[in-house]
């Protein structure tokens, strides 16, 4: 059977579907990087924003035209009968028991039913029990850096957000079985693991938290092997974490999903921490960084923003310099504190904000790339077009990998002079 994975949304997603689309493989099943021709397509779906939504409805719609789509991840947690809805031809999994897609694989090999009631068997009558940590692959069909989730759900109830309604409560996985898998990967002669998680800060924060967990894995792991961490909510960023990441094997790119730097919009959308608070974890990580890349989220038009405190987020971002900005207008998700907020922002004033923020992010990149021209920078080799290699550097720079030797294979770590900035990247 041959088998096309989907994928909307985070990081924990990419690494779930890799989780699927292995377990497909290892059935002798044929996985695909396209729909076309596919017997079975999987869709993991993504409810951060509307437009996730939408998009997840059109692609949907889209392969069930041609065979039968089986949707699970967070927009099928929460919306489950309007996915039905879409085509006869659609079967929904809850996120809840996502990992009984584990098991289809073998199901369907086995099976005599035709595919559409194959899985509307399968998912019927599975007695498949898991856990959201079985996701675990070794291999990974989509991706030439491996992914390894640690974390899970999240305790914050931000007013804006929807995804700790699908995910619930914070979990982590034991370090002791992290360490396990990244070894196994390193086995695999990976080079990098990106480590996600839907809150990964909030890992074991009862505990010795995210830092605790890194100190385990830069002991067991070899000089070769770096580190990437998909996203880092700010309110659990401590000394701990601080530390580990001056090691030079963990990479110097951090995503933080700031949403405002304004005090008043910060406490009307619940986040648990304030400017202050931000403007220290940036100053520390440039501490044990030299020049990292600083990559951000924000919304603008949040409930409660007025022109002075999209004045004092714009300020705040141009004066730290974030490399690249992800900007999202507000849009009220059903089931939210904000969703019938009376102190909304028009959407033209939202949408001119975004627009605002957008040319700055241009910016700013910009002056970033600009600044790694003439230094040498370790790249991972992730394809080739035209004949030369393209890669990715720590601080998360395209590079198109001018003299790579002969001997080169996807994976392989080099050394790259940056030469010049190019319309999609750098040249190396």
């Amino acid at each position: 059977m041959k088998v096309f994975v989907y994928t909307l949304g985070c990081r924990v997603n990419q690494c779930e579907s890799e989780a699927v689309a292995e377990s497909f493989a290892r059935q002798g099943h044929e996985v695909l990087h396209s729909s076309t021709g596919a017997d079975l397509v999987i869709v993991n779906t993504c409810t951060v924003t509307s437009k996730a939504e939408q998009k997840a409805r059109r692609e949907i719609r889209l392969f069930a035209k041609s065979c039968p789509t089986l949707v699970t991840g967070c927009y099928a947690q929460v919306n489950p009968k309007e996915i039905e809805g879409l085509s006869p031809n659609v079967v929904v999994l809850p996120l809840v028991r996502k990992p009984e897609l584990l098991g289809l694989a073998e199901y369907m090999k086995n099976t005599q039913l035709p595919v559409l009631d194959a899985i509307k068997a399968y998912v019927s009558s599975s007695g498949r029990q898991g856990s959201l940590f079985d996701f675990a692959p070794s291999e990974f069909s989509f991706h030439s850096r491996s992914y390894l989730k640690v974390q899970d759900g999240c305790d914050n109830n931000c007013a804006f957000c929807r995804v700790h309604i699908a995910r619930g409560k914070s979990q982590s996985l034991d370090w002791q079985t992290v360490v396990q898998r990244a070894l196994e990967i390193e086995k695999k002669g990976y080079h990098e693991i990106v480590l996600t998680g839907v809150n990964l800060t909030m890992y074991d924060h009862t505990g010795r938290g995210l830092g605790g967990l890194l100190e385990h894995l830069l002991e067991a792991v070899g000089p070769d092997m770096r580190f990437r961490l998909s996203s880092l909510e700010p309110d659990h960023i401590d000394d701990l974490l601080i530390r580990q990441l001056a090691d030079p094997r963990m990479q110097p790119y951090f995503h933080i999903p700031i949403q405002s730097a304004s005090d008043k919009v910060i406490k009307r959308i619940n986040r648990v921490y304030d400017s202050s608070h931000l403007e220290r974890v940036i100053d520390r990580l440039r501490e044990v960084k030299d020049d990292p890349f600083l990559a951000c989220d924000i919304i603008t038009g949040l409930p409660g923003e007025d022109d002075r405190e999209f004045e004092v987020t714009r300020s705040f971002l141009e004066r730290h310099g974030f490399a690249l900005m992800h900007v999202f207008p507000f849009s009220p998700r059903p089931d939210t504190a904000l969703e019938n907020a009376r102190d909304k922002v028009p959407e033209s004033v939202r949408d001119e904000r975004a627009a605002i923020l957008r040319d700055l992010s241009a910016k700013l990149n910009n002056a970033y790339v600009q600044r790694q021209v003439g230094k040498t920078a370790e790249v991972i080799l992730e394809g080739r077009r035209a004949g030369k290699w393209n890669g990715l550097t720590g601080n998360y720079l395209k590079v198109e990998v001018e003299g790579a030797p002969d001997t080169a294979s996807l994976g392989d770590l080099f050394p790259v002079r940056i030469l010049s900035p190019e319309k999609a990247g750098v040249i190396g």
